[in-house]
């Protein structure tokens, strides 16, 4: 593992020699992710208002979003799941958190900790953990889901990042998984991504409750890059027939060659 910085004052965190987050200390808004630009757009769509939310992430790095989420909510109670302790010193030293924050780091897999954490208890819960370019599979199935389905809020929000091949028939199956537990289930997605151009990643949204439409759309058509908010309702229609994963699911598809990263 290491940290790149470049010229911009950023930092890249490099894990299994795939880009994990990327840090600007003086600027937590800035997300040059095109997924962590997702994650947040749904945040800032569906809570725009500034009071704090109850946040628990799967999967740590650099914690750009929980970073994120000090900036534009602060004050708000965060945990943060990472595994990888050696990681989270490295950040913790070279990227240090910033001051006044809520954000507490537990050294443990997302299925392990999520388990211990009280029903109900977030407001949002983060996915966005990966090994070796891929999303466990542990985090993929309907066990899993069903504890996410338990620990977030009766109005509460899981996102989940994900990664596929194109025609997203993983990300169909992950969908379809959440859907058995989480009624409403939307995909944040590229354009290029979502009609089959290229492999890339997908942003899955799902809530107890229905979720905003019109609110998420007008927010994606802002995007940097160009986005697509694909509706509950269509994906159950896309999805029809799509066989959820078993209680353990698959791993993610292996990323391609990646070539040099895309930012802002």
């Amino acid at each position: 593992m290491e940290i790149v910085r470049d010229e911009r004052g950023g930092a890249t965190v490099v894990r299994d020699g795939h880009p994990q987050s990327y840090v600007d200390l003086d600027d937590p808004e800035l997300l040059v992710f095109e997924y962590v630009e997702h994650l947040a757009l749904v945040l800032g769509a569906l809570r725009p208002d500034p009071a704090p939310l109850a946040v628990t992430h799967v999967g740590g790095a650099g914690m750009t979003l929980a970073r994120w989420v000090h900036r534009t909510h602060p004050g708000s109670p965060q945990i943060v799941l990472e595994p990888d302790a050696a990681l989270t010193e490295l950040v913790r030293r070279e990227l240090p958190l910033p001051r006044g924050h809520r954000i507490r780091v537990r050294p443990q897999r997302g299925e392990e900790g999520v388990t211990g954490l009280r029903d109900g208890s977030a407001d949002v819960v983060v996915v966005d953990a990966y090994d070796e370019g891929r999303v466990p599979g542990a985090l993929a199935g309907q066990a899993f889901a069903a504890e996410l389905a338990r620990v977030v809020a009766p109005d509460g929000l899981v996102l989940v990042n994900g990664a596929d091949l194109p025609g997203l028939r993983w990300a169909a199956r992950l969908g379809a998984t959440l859907r058995t537990v989480l009624p409403h289930v939307g995909q944040l997605v590229l354009r290029e991504v979502a009609t089959g151009k290229r492999y890339g990643n997908v942003v899955l949204v799902a809530s107890p409750r229905p979720l905003d439409d019109v609110t998420l759309t007008r927010h994606a058509a802002r995007a940097t890059f160009p986005t697509r908010w694909r509706t509950s309702a269509e994906l159950a229609r896309a999805e029809r027939g799509v066989r959820p994963f078993g209680d353990v699911g698959e791993p993610s598809p292996p990323p391609p060659d990646s070539g040099p990263l895309r930012l802002r």
